[in-house]
């Protein structure tokens, strides 16, 4: 477990629910098993870190549903805790199949929902179960509705950076922020389509060549609102531990951009200044490599220094570079959502809120 993030944010509730002599059946997923048990995505290390902030012992369940587990539910007494198996180990979870939830349901009173992360899918544990029994909002999912809440009506300026490999994964993002956001801040591998939009030639890096059209689009209708690099580190390969900084029309037909560079940083940063509420989602290159993880803290270090702005900060690898960076406490809410904090932001009926009635919140 490189980053326990997730299970920090929901041990409120989970603390709560066990001082209030509730007896306590956890289920998560982790990975995508495709629908078999997989030892290696199995939640044993999940099962430790909980009974470590727990200070109680959290045994794991010898699988999904059953009689075996169902046995485990029966057994469980006011105050102790059981982390059923990995979710996704069964197909009917993905499937949003009511039978599981059914399944998943017997010897339980209660649905509270504090996987915030997943309330973007329309999952059995998410969904259908949230239908087969009395469900509210856990203290986490209720903190990310009131924090991304502000994002919809934020002051301004409003600046948004979005960063990470891929425009097709941000599109509706970039669509929906076109006409709200004051400055729309680009790096990471993103931004490498932006640039061969406006005629950049880029080398081996990742690019989209069949979203530039989309790419050109956006910049044209953000005009000057659309903050893109200027310069980059470059390398042969992500291995490459001798980097080079090169301007972004300057990339050799042998080399990848692997991360912003210092005018670029300079460039973030001045976008930032003044802000009075900032988005951030993604990072600015392969930030896990130690060459090339400069761009990255740039942007941690230029969002955690605006104290006079409502700051938000949601996907695991921007959460992972802020922690890396040690800079977390400085941020007004860190999202423990990635897909569900950008559809929030967008403005998309997330099935796992309006299952709990969270719809005319989200509308407000």
């Amino acid at each position: 477990m490189t980053d326990a993030s997730r299970i920090d944010a929901m041990v409120p509730t989970l603390r709560h629910l066990l001082d209030e002599g509730c007896a306590v059946v956890v289920a998560s997923h982790l990975g995508r098993p495709k629908g078999k048990p997989t030892p290696a995505l199995s939640l044993a290390p999940v099962a430790r870190a909980l009974a470590q902030r727990l200070g109680r012992a959290v045994p794991l369940a010898a699988g999904v549903t059953g009689p075996a587990v169902r046995a485990q539910v029966a057994a469980l007494s006011p105050g102790h805790v059981l982390l059923l198996e990995n979710l996704r180990f069964d197909p009917r979870e993905e499937a949003d199949d009511p039978v599981f939830a059914a399944e998943l349901a017997e010897g339980l009173d209660l649905l509270v929902d504090d996987a915030f992360g997943a309330v973007h899918r329309a999952h059995a544990s998410v969904h259908a179960l949230a239908r087969a029994l009395p469900s509210v909002a856990g203290l986490l999912v209720e903190r990310e509705v009131a924090a991304l809440a502000r994002l919809t009506a934020a002051e301004a300026p409003f600046v948004v950076v979005l960063g990470g490999a891929k425009v097709a994964d941000k599109l509706a993002m970039l669509d929906a922020l076109a006409g709200r956001a004051d400055r729309l801040v680009v790096g990471g591998g993103m931004a490498n389509t932006f640039l061969m939009a406006g005629g950049a030639r880029l080398g081996r890096s990742l690019v989209e060549p069949d979203r530039v059209d989309d790419a050109r689009r956006l910049a044209d209708r953000l005009g000057d609102r659309l903050v893109l690099p200027v310069d980059l580190v470059v390398g042969s390969a992500p291995d490459d531990g001798d980097p080079r900084v090169v301007p972004t029309d300057a990339v050799g037909a042998d080399a990848m951009a692997l991360d912003i560079g210092p005018k670029s940083r300079e460039r973030f940063a001045a976008a930032l200044a003044g802000a009075r509420t900032v988005f951030w989602n993604g990072p600015m290159g392969m930030f896990e490599r130690a060459p090339y993880r400069a761009g990255t803290d740039a942007v941690a270090r230029a969002v955690a220094g605006l104290s006079a702005a409502f700051t938000v900060v949601g996907g695991g690898d921007s959460v992972a570079a802020l922690n890396q960076a040690g800079l977390a406490d400085r941020i007004d809410h860190v999202s423990t959502g990635g897909g569900a904090s950008l559809e929030f932001v967008e403005g998309r009926e997330l099935p796992g809120l309006t299952v709990l009635g969270y719809r005319a919140a989200v509308a407000a």
